[in-house]
């Protein structure tokens, strides 16, 4: 069984084109937002508009250098 890779941790807005740039290859990573889930489980505290991104370890390969250009891209 694949583990996944945490690839980004960041801004709503940066996750959405990263995740796009992805699509475009075909690799669907998994998002999470842990801010809307605590507010549906009573509990706000954590960051708006912040989303953490994971692929499956065995997709790293393929979607190491669209991550690399994006992020050096966006910096």
């Amino acid at each position: 069984m694949s583990k996944t890779v945490r690839i980004f941790s960041g801004a709503d807005m940066i996750a959405k084109g990263l995740i796009a740039r992805l699509n475009e290859i075909g690799i669907s990573p998994i998002e999470r937002k842990d801010h809307n889930s605590s507010i549906v489980a009573g509990f706000p505290g954590s960051i708006p508009q912040h989303t953490q991104l994971f692929l499956m370890e065995d997709e790293m390969d393929r979607a190491k250098e669209i991550i690399d250009a994006y992020l050096i891209e966006i910096a």
